[in-house]
């Protein structure tokens, strides 16, 4: 597909959406979500090597961009990356079974609860497109007392993001497909409430038009 200047300038306005833009504080534990993206693991290893929290969670089994290709489950192949910079082993937390936001959110908080680990203050590691969606859905889904929560992300620009695991144009499909799910999911008790501008909405129905619709549910 040919991503004129158009379909570029929708798609940033889309990226800037999706992110929180938290200020990151000390925390009492960093909790990164599996995915394709190993920059979130690296990501995660630095906030922890800066000194931000004293643990790190990692969350996540094998999903649709890594069952069949990755050997070994999201959380453990971040793990081994977080270890390789420079993380102690013995501060890492493994939760591989879970396959959704949902479940990397509500398998984590028991594995913090098995660990006697208390959460007051939580850093969330996340794709750059991910994170509202991530906020929405942890706020949602987070079966503890009420915590404080950052949400973060790999510090890449727009057009720097894809790369040879991911190119651009399938980048704009996921972000199509979160957005959609922002919209959708309060609906189902998923996640809570987020407002969406209205040129977000006008760049989301510009960029479907132009079919931008692979991950997109039925509505």
């Amino acid at each position: 597909m040919n991503l004129d200047e158009d379909i570029i300038k929708a798609a940033r306005i889309i990226w800037e959406y999706h992110h929180m833009n938290h200020q990151l504080d000390k925390a009492d534990c960093i909790m990164a979500l599996g995915s394709h993206d190993t920059r979130v693991a690296q990501r995660a290893a630095q906030l922890y090597l800066e000194g931000y929290a004293p643990y790190i969670v990692f969350s996540g089994g094998l999903g649709r961009l890594t069952e069949g290709v990755w050997p070994l489950p999201e959380a453990d192949t971040f793990a081994r990356i977080a270890m390789q910079m420079g993380v102690p082993e013995q501060h890492i937390l493994i939760e591989n079974r879970s396959t959704n936001t949902g479940e990397n959110i509500a398998l984590s908080y028991k594995l913090l609860q098995k660990h006697n680990i208390k959460v007051n203050r939580l850093i969330l590691v996340q794709k750059p497109y991910m994170e509202r969606r991530t906020y929405a859905t942890f706020c949602k889904q987070w079966p503890g007392n009420e915590v404080e929560i950052m949400v973060t992300s790999p510090q890449i620009s727009f057009e720097n993001y894809p790369n040879e695991g991911i190119s651009l144009e399938h980048v704009i499909h996921i972000m199509i497909g979160d957005l959609q799910r922002i919209h959708l999911y309060p609906q189902k008790g998923f996640q809570i409430y987020q407002e969406i501008p209205t040129n977000v909405w006008e760049a989301y129905h510009y960029l479907t038009e132009k079919g931008f619709t692979e991950h997109l549910m039925p509505e």
